[in-house]
């Protein structure tokens, strides 16, 4: 009798109710039960929402998986709130882990650190001394300085402070590169991770991190009566709002009066800039025709991308949850061409606006809108390649096949 592999997973985020990162915890573990044991390791305040699914949605792949808990104790964490200081205690977390493994007296074959996905915050986990995956990891580049003229000057300031602290960890952190020498096998989820941390090619692989469960329920995709953008994602610079709007807009300016009575574009999401792009949306005069839907829950958020035509995603991210989320209703997507989400789709399914002048910017995005928009054929092509890419490539079950190569060549 074979007996399956274990795997000894580090999941810092872990939450099945959550979106993003908790999201991504929860599912790597999920699929990496589908195939072999898993001893999946987390924060102590994701316990009562893993046991709370897993309660209300009993699954015959859970008697693969067993879930541990640990935190730093009080007196190096109680500086932490929400997001701030997250990384630092990231990075605690990841160093005190190891004890806390090696005294637990556990049986596994291999590590593997699953989040948080970038590529200048070490793990530990070779020290443990088993074959070890690392990812997926990514690569966040800078945003060019003209995507931030709008904001505050301390978003620049901020941005290129980070990418200090991050080039000091890529050039003189021995403990980070001693996570890629050691690492067996690391899943990039960009081209820029491997560039960066300079790994030699037999090393990683180059695959989207972000997936999606398919909500989408009818058989083919259906022509829609309006023309509907949507876009989703926290109001910070780095989603990139500003451009939606003034592409939108620019886009809307060029219809015929009859043709903007069916267009519309809706904005999803909160956030500390939630009053610039309201105001954005006033000096255009175009508060009829875009709407800002604060939070919702993630059922209502489904139904919405169902009504919608196409996803506007000008984000300078490295990744994007919510690109896989609209692929699978059959939203064709025009983001910008860069490492994230312009890695991410192909010209069968929606258009990449290359990183150029602002002004230059929006002018191509409005123009991609402009062609879905009046050529008919186009936009049904993009609908069903859409579609298609994502039963290819952005399901859950994608990622775990995935998972299961990387495991299987361990």
């Amino acid at each position: 009798m074979i007996t399956k592999q274990t795997i000894l997973a580090t999941c810092y985020a872990v939450n099945p109710y959550k979106g993003s990162e908790d999201a991504m915890g929860w599912n790597f573990v999920y699929q990496i039960a589908r195939f072999r044991n898993v001893i999946a390791i987390t924060r102590e305040n994701n316990r009562p929402h893993i046991e709370k699914f897993m309660s209300e949605n009993p699954d015959s792949v859970y008697k693969n998986i067993q879930f541990l808990y640990f935190d730093l104790p009080y007196w190096m964490r109680f500086w932490k709130k929400g997001s701030r200081g997250a990384m630092l205690y990231y990075y605690l977390w990841q160093k005190g882990i190891i004890s806390f493994i090696k005294k637990q007296n556990l049986n596994f074959d291999i590590v593997h650190n699953v989040n948080f996905h970038n590529d200048w915050t070490p793990s530990f986990l070779w020290e443990l001394k088993k074959p070890m995956v690392w990812g997926p990891v990514g690569h966040h580049p800078l945003i060019p300085e003209q995507y931030l003229k709008d904001y505050s000057k301390k978003y620049l300031i901020k941005d290129r402070l980070t990418w200090i602290v991050k080039n000091f960890f890529w050039k003189f952190s021995p403990s980070l590169k001693k996570t890629a020498k050691y690492s067996n096998h690391i899943w990039c989820m960009n081209s820029g991770v491997p560039e960066k941390l300079k790994i030699n090619e037999n090393q990683y692989s180059i695959y989207p991190s972000v997936a999606s469960e398919d909500f989408y329920v009818k058989n083919e995709i259906l022509p829609k009566s309006d023309f509907t953008a949507i876009s989703v994602g926290r109001f910070v610079p780095l989603k990139g709002f500003d451009l939606t709007i003034r592409s939108f807009t620019t886009f809307f300016n060029q219809l015929s009066e009859k043709d903007k009575s069916i267009c519309k574009l809706v904005l999803v999401g909160t956030g500390e800039q939630k009053n610039f792009y309201e105001d954005l949306i006033k000096q255009n005069n175009m508060q009829n025709y875009i709407e800002i839907i604060e939070w919702i829950d993630r059922r209502e958020l489904m139904k919405l991308y169902d009504r919608s035509s196409v996803f506007l995603f000008p984000s300078h991210e490295g990744a994007g949850m919510v690109v896989p989320e609209a692929l699978s209703f059959g939203l064709p997507v025009v983001c910008l061409k860069n490492e994230g989400p312009g890695e991410f789709i192909n010209h069968k399914c929606g258009f990449t606006v290359p990183q150029q002048e602002y002004s230059e910017t929006v002018n191509g995005l409005s123009t991609a809108l402009f062609r879905l928009f009046s050529e008919k054929n186009l936009f049904k092509e993009m609908s069903i390649g859409a579609r298609n890419l994502y039963m290819e490539r952005f399901s859950w079950e994608k990622r775990g096949e995935h998972l299961n190569q990387i495991y299987n060549k361990l």
